[in-house]
């Protein structure tokens, strides 16, 4: 969702950034997944440049996924500077995801 990211950065380059990276662990045939994408949307609208969201398909990325350890989708892990701050499995609101960037953001 971010429109001026550099095709070349891969997603080591990603979670080590200053700006909070919001990271959806999803797949294609998972209905919870799909009622992400428009809260992912929605969050987006409302924090704009202040967090990057990053959406990543588990079949398609399995390397990624196991690094991870994700073993049910929708996973969401919040990281910044390379540190996981946060992590929930399920779907949420975009509300309660903006004040858990906001509120991991300041620390």
């Amino acid at each position: 969702m971010d429109p001026g990211a550099n095709k070349k950065e891969n997603f080591a380059d990603i979670i080590n950034g200053d700006k909070p990276v919001l990271v959806d662990f999803s797949a294609e045939w998972c209905g919870p997944c799909k009622m992400m994408k428009p809260v992912l949307e929605e969050l987006h609208r409302n924090m704009g440049d202040k967090v990057r969201i990053l959406k990543i398909d588990t079949d398609q990325s399995r390397t990624i996924a196991e690094v991870f350890q994700i073993q049910s989708v929708p996973t969401l892990i919040l990281f910044q500077k390379g540190k996981a701050l946060w992590r929930r499995s399920g779907v949420m609101q975009a509300s309660q995801l903006e004040a858990i960037i906001v509120q991991h953001s300041k620390s």
